[in-house]
């Protein structure tokens, strides 16, 4: 289809009030703006046949890409009998899990032959996003006519949690450093488990003397202990409404995820085991215990699942439900988020229920804008309105940490991108004390 472009619209809006002085000035010479129109409807259409026919076109994105990382997609077209000059522009209609306004625009440029465009989305959400539509546009040398084609598309991008921390170069020399492989080993040194006796040497913890075989032997004796393998580490998520607000652009429960995932890949290292679990008005998933690199993959597929939910969460029967599962004592690793006191009563009342059989640990992402508004200086009366709400919900914030914490619960608030290493290390500490089993 040939279309008019904008440049012809400012040419006929130019010569309208010209059009009208001359049929004003000289009725006799009122066949000139007719004509001058025809002649406008020629060049467009001279112009659009000069753009070429379009003979293929594809549309080239990656099968898979991980959720706040950027996302190349882009358009290739090959034209016949096509006069150099003019454009070619693309747009694409997506879904908004790829970017909320739900399209983006490029424009092409030649490249082997072909004209080809790229342009760089960044994924807001977990699931699968369809790319739906194609619009091509490309215009003649004179930039008076252009060819629109539209294409339905029948591809999709599937979006996963981000594991760009599990990636990272400190993890990764973490991981080479620390006493950590898929072969499983007895650690010497850590732990509860009493493993042997060595003699003591200069620079040994002095709380690892055992006295009482030192005395029978009369030189001091230090015991080394294993560290505990194969504990149940479970990674629960809480699915609400409040864990779909956005921090720094990306979901709560897509932050939580990702740095759960870190610590399940450290966990499985270490030689424990891990599942996941996670709800909103009722259970959703549940993962078996895996304890092998190999399927962590399987791990990562039950996070994708995780889902979005616009209601409150149900915490009776989802840690509950989760309690009855666990047949053995183990670390039951909490992500979610409150808004008062009072929305977060029945979430302490549960986790008190479990902290008797297992070790718990609840953990938030700190509320930067909240924090934000308490640092600024009020110049208004609205904004200093604004900072005491604020301090007061801060307040609450801090009594909710605290009850958690006399209860025996163990918590961690911190910055979206410490929260992850922030669990590494409770998870390593906790298993160095024999906490977990």
């Amino acid at each position: 289809m040939i279309v008019p472009t904008a440049r012809t619209a400012w040419i006929a809006a130019l010569f309208a009030p010209v059009a009208l002085i001359v049929a004003a000035s000289t009725p006799g010479a009122w066949t000139v703006a007719p004509a001058a129109a025809l002649v406008l409807v020629l060049l467009v259409l001279l112009d659009g046949a000069m753009a070429g026919r379009l003979i293929e076109w594809r549309v080239v994105a990656p099968a898979d890409s991980e959720v706040g990382e950027p996302l190349v997609v882009r358009v290739l077209v090959d034209l016949a009998g096509r006069v150099p000059g003019g454009s070619i522009e693309a747009t694409l209609a997506f879904d908004p899990r790829l970017d909320p306004s739900g399209r983006t625009a490029m424009a092409l440029g030649p490249a082997d032959g072909a004209w080809q465009g790229e342009a760089t989305v960044r994924p807001v959400r977990r699931g699968t996003a369809p790319l739906e539509r194609v619009w091509l546009r490309w215009s003649g040398p004179l930039g008076l006519g252009a060819r629109l084609a539209t294409h339905s598309l029948d591809q999709a991008v599937r979006i996963w949690p981000d594991l760009s921390p599990v990636r990272s170069p400190a993890l990764q020399h973490f991981m080479r450093d620390a006493s950590l492989g898929t072969v499983a080993r007895r650690i010497r040194g850590e732990g509860t488990q009493f493993e042997a006796l060595s003699e003591y040497q200069p620079g040994m913890d002095r709380r690892r003397i055992d006295w009482k075989s030192s005395a029978r032997h009369s030189r001091l004796y230090a015991r080394e202990n294993e560290a505990e393998r194969n504990n149940q580490i479970v990674f629960a998520f809480d699915c609400g409404q409040a864990m779909c607000e956005p921090v720094e652009g990306l979901p709560r429960i897509d932050r939580a995820v990702s740095a759960a995932l870190t610590a399940a890949w450290v966990a499985i290292k270490g030689g424990d085991r891990v599942s996941l679990f996670g709800f909103a008005r009722r259970p959703e998933v549940m993962t078996p215990f895996y304890g092998e690199t190999r399927a962590f993959h399987r791990l990562q597929s039950a996070a994708a699942a995780l889902d979005y939910r616009a209601e409150e969460p149900n915490f009776t029967l989802a840690l509950a439900t989760l309690a009855a599962r666990l047949r053995r004592r183990s670390m039951i690793v909490l992500f979610s988020e409150f808004s008062d006191p009072t929305s977060a009563e029945l979430m302490v009342e549960s986790l008190g229920r479990l902290v008797d059989k297992h070790l718990v640990l609840f953990v938030t992402v700190e509320d930067s804008e909240l924090a934000a508004i308490q640092r600024e200086e009020p110049a208004t009366i609205d904004a200093l309105a604004t900072a005491v709400a604020a301090d007061t919900l801060a307040r609450q914030r801090a009594l909710v940490l605290q009850r958690l914490r006399q209860l025996g619960i163990d918590v961690i608030e911190a910055p979206w991108d410490a929260i992850g290493y922030r669990l590494i290390d409770r998870y390593l500490d906790a298993k160095r004390k024999g906490a977990i089993a």
